[in-house]
């Protein structure tokens, strides 16, 4: 099974990267863009998703014997939202800083399910607090939508009905049970826990700027990007923690990995449109 995973993980990070690759290279072909300098663009972006990735395993291993594994991994795994909203805010344009958080909320759940399916643990999965599950995902998801159709005028409402309900529903959340201790063996992720989380965010920090550089020179519309380019290279990391809580039969773990990153998703989008009102 493990052996399985490795080699299905790698497959999937060549696919996510030649479709990277594709995406930009088409639009600065179809935009009279300039094509070298967006795949190399591009390849920047591949480089981060690496950095991202590599980072995030080395955490989840070193907290992988913690109570509540599945809300830490919920919450790390969403520097990369919170970086991106803090650029579009520095540049004055809240519809770009909520796209990229908001946008992740559509891209979690089937992430969810593709690991899910890749790990076998499809069932397991869909038997794991379904109401809970499907509750938050569509109420996450639908204030995603929403937003969307708002007119500024209405910001304020959307603010405090998605900050109640988002709350409700990270204190209705179940308790995981302790992880079973598993055998030591010669890699102490735990050492490396400092080096990679000043990994994780400056590759968070240097996301944004590469995704600005390649969009530039594609011509890729910056709310396209935002929404689908940004949110699915954001959300990668829920996708690798998913995999490696389900390959270890952690699938509520897994679950509130994405059904908390939702709701953080949305408190990072409302701290967004809270300052973009105080600013205006």
């Amino acid at each position: 099974m493990k052996n399985f995973l490795l080699s299905t993980i790698g497959r999937l990070d060549l696919i996510a990267w030649l479709l990277v690759l594709v995406f930009f290279g088409l639009s600065a072909h179809l935009s009279a863009g300039d094509l070298p300098r967006s795949l190399l663009g591009a390849v920047g972006i591949i480089l981060i998703m690496a950095l991202i990735t590599a980072s995030i395993e080395v955490i989840i291993e070193s907290l992988k014997n913690t109570r509540g594994i599945g809300t830490l991994t919920g919450f790390i795994t969403n520097g990369p939202e919170a970086v991106c909203l803090l650029v579009g805010l520095l540049v004055g344009d809240i519809i770009f800083a909520a796209s990229t958080p908001l946008g992740s909320n559509f891209m979690n759940p089937l992430l969810l399910m593709t690991a899910a399916l890749l790990c076998r643990r499809l069932a397991l999965t869909l038997s794991t607090r379904p109401l809970y599950t499907l509750l938050t995902i569509g109420v996450t998801a639908s204030l995603a939508a929403i937003f969307f159709f708002l007119p500024p005028s209405r910001y304020p409402l959307w603010l405090l009905i998605s900050l109640f309900l988002s709350t409700l529903l990270f204190f209705l959340r179940p308790t995981e049970a302790m992880p079973e201790e598993e055998q030591p063996f010669s890699f102490r992720p735990s050492r490396w826990l400092p080096p990679a989380a000043l990994l994780l965010t400056l590759a968070g920090y240097l996301l944004d700027p590469v995704v600005s550089f390649t969009a530039n020179h594609s011509q890729a519309p910056k709310g396209l990007i935002g929404f689908v380019v940004l949110a699915t290279l954001t959300s990668w990391p829920e996708f690798k923690s998913c995999l490696s809580l389900l390959a270890r039969k952690m699938p509520l773990a897994a679950i509130l990995n994405i059904t908390v990153s939702n709701i953080t998703n949305i408190w990072l989008a409302g701290v967004g449109i809270a300052t973009y009102l105080l600013a205006n």
